[in-house]
């Protein structure tokens, strides 16, 4: 039998139309057996993809789109630097979204996300997202229940748009707990090297926990679709994060089997110039 996919395992799959946060263990670790091979495992991890982003940068006709979401403190910056640092930058993009500016509240909520998305052969990262605009916006109450509502089949259209032009969508939602959110916002606090990473606005956001984590379940539930599936990833353990993000990157690229292009060169002619 087939060994399983971790895109399979972490797949979120909607039951009766809903996803509840609370089901996936953060302390988890699916896929992976021996949690100490972790390490070893990434660095394999990552000469692979160096090779495959090479090859998708090189045949230049699809780019990939890796949305990065969770609480404050799961990880979404140290993923970048474990999992995409590795790669070429000369073929990856890294868009932050934070609140919109008044000229972006001018537009719709899209408006900002399509100046920011991979050009053919490039990976895109984006450290939040168009998801925000059905997260925050739903905990906070920054728009009307049915605008909210009309957002998820936005998105849902807009991500088949992407997928139908050529750019793979992969979602994470990086899980992490309660209890590790705060022992997380404890180390940023004391730790002198740290603390500028540090929000009193965190501290305030803990207060929501509960209204985001259903947020969270609503969003991938109503989003998590055939051609744009969000992934769950249990956050808690660093290590395992990484190893998951990359590992279901390459299992997608690997999926994708990007080419070298094939010039016409006429090989014996421009050797002997070459020689001459």
């Amino acid at each position: 039998m087939a060994k399983k996919q971790l895109r399979e395992l972490l797949r979120a799959e909607p039951h009766d139309g809903t996803v509840r946060m609370a089901d996936w263990d953060p302390d988890s670790t699916p896929g992976l057996k021996a949690p100490k091979r972790a390490l070893k495992d990434q660095k394999k991890h990552q000469k692979a993809l160096f090779k495959f982003q090479e090859r998708l940068y090189a045949e230049h006709k699809r780019s990939v789109l890796i949305v990065l979401q969770g609480m404050d403190t799961s990880g979404k910056d140290g993923t970048i630097t474990h999992v995409i640092g590795n790669l070429n930058p000369q073929g990856v993009s890294i868009t932050t979204f934070k609140a919109p500016t008044p000229e972006e509240k001018r537009h719709g909520f899209l408006w900002r996300i399509r100046k920011h998305l991979p050009v053919p052969g490039q990976v895109g990262i984006f450290n939040r997202s168009h998801y925000e605009d059905v997260l925050i916006a739903r905990v906070h109450k920054l728009a009307e229940p049915k605008v909210i509502e009309r957002r998820y089949g936005l998105i849902n259209q807009f991500e088949r748009e992407l997928v139908r032009s050529k750019t793979k969508v992969i979602k994470f939602c990086l899980h992490i707990s309660y209890d590790e959110q705060r022992r997380r916002l404890l180390e940023r606090l004391t730790d002198p090297d740290k603390r500028w990473k540090f929000s009193e606005h965190d501290i305030d956001e803990r207060a929501y926990w509960d209204e985001y984590q259903s947020a969270y379940g609503t969003a991938i539930a109503r989003c998590s679709t055939p051609w744009a599936p969000w992934y769950i990833i249990p956050a808690n353990i660093k290590d395992y994060r990484n190893w998951a993000v990359s590992r279901i990157l390459l299992e997608t690229l690997q999926e994708m089997d990007p080419q070298y292009p094939q010039p016409k060169l006429d090989i014996p002619r421009l050797v002997k110039r070459l020689n001459a």
